[in-house]
């Protein structure tokens, strides 16, 4: 499809082109063979002034165009998620306009986000002290409480305490641009630490290496164990190689296959499958792995082949001299 600034030139220089032919039909059938000498004049001025008005008029619709190219790309690069996105203003006319509208919502949206995402860290991180009161009360009414009651508080403040530390990682990993850790990070020893936290885990594959922040690589890793020892049927594997891509880590069970409806939305926070517990883990997890890969440069999805559902992050190979 021709771009804007074509199609409005290709739209005058085709209108100045019906103007010349109808003015030359006009004479043709109008009597103007007494002076059909001049037609052919007539035409070639026409065509001339079609020529300079075309020459003259395609700067003036690309830098027209130009402007309004510069917008779109501002608006995909906000809607992409990129929230400092701005675009010049350019002149005093209605694109001038309507660029600096866009930048006064774009600022106006990115302080809104940005206040919800320190209202969210704030808030959580003061959670923290009345949860370690009412751990320690718990801990001090030992040998009065019920068994079973201090066994539910102590698996609810676990809860809590899980859930307010991964909403604080998901506002730090959104907050902050750049890693705070970059190394190279020997991922297959990392799976095998991991691994040997469950008994029915399968680690296979070959030494990769990949740069990054190791605790965040290593918290990618647990959270797609957790959520399959969770969610998923044992046995779990944890397959790790090199693919054209780059570093490729594949974690799967023996689970059913998640209808493709609800796989789209598997690392969307606070997403719970419909028939899953409402207990059965804080909503984060998957939304954490996707962050943590997308902040080394790499991509998570969800695939289900041979009766095994995987999750496959692939990230990108970059050593210490790249």
């Amino acid at each position: 499809m021709p771009r804007l600034h074509l199609r409005f030139y290709l739209a005058l220089l085709g209108s100045l082109i019906v103007f010349a032919v109808a003015i030359g039909t006009f004479w043709h059938f109008g009597g103007g063979r007494a002076i059909g000498h001049s037609l052919h004049a007539v035409i070639l001025a026409l065509s001339v002034l079609a020529l300079v008005v075309g020459v003259f008029a395609y700067p003036v619709a690309r830098r027209l165009t130009k402007r309004l190219e510069r917008l779109q790309q501002g608006v995909e690069l906000l809607g992409a998620g990129d929230l400092s996105a701005r675009v010049p203003v350019e002149g005093h006319d209605e694109v001038a306009q309507l660029a600096d509208s866009f930048n006064r919502a774009a600022e106006r949206i990115e302080q809104l986000v940005g206040a919800h995402k320190t209202l969210l860290a704030n808030a959580s991180h003061e959670l923290r002290t009345p949860l370690a009161r009412i751990r320690l009360a718990t801990e001090l009414m030992k040998e009065s409480a019920d068994p079973k009651l201090k066994a539910g508080l102590d698996q609810d403040i676990a809860e809590l305490d899980l859930l307010i530390d991964e909403i604080l990682l998901a506002s730090r990993l959104d907050t902050v641009a750049e890693p705070d850790v970059e190394e190279d990070v020997d991922l297959l020893a990392l799976a095998a630490e991991e691994c040997a936290r469950y008994g029915d885990v399968q680690l296979d594959g070959s030494p990769v290496t990949c740069r990054g922040d190791p605790r965040l690589l290593r918290r990618l890793l647990r959270n797609l164990l957790e959520n399959a020892q969770r969610h998923g049927i044992p046995p779990v594997g944890v397959r790790l190689g090199q693919t054209a891509g780059g570093v490729e880590i594949v974690v799967s069970d023996q689970g059913p296959a998640i209808p493709e409806e609800e796989s789209k939305r598997l690392f969307e926070p606070f997403y719970r499958r419909a028939g899953v517990a409402q207990s059965a883990g804080t909503g984060l997890g998957l939304a954490l792995v996707r962050q943590i890969a997308q902040r080394h440069g790499g991509t998570v999805r969800y695939v289900s082949t041979n009766g095994r559902n995987s999750f496959v992050v692939v990230l990108p190979t970059r050593s210490s001299a790249g």
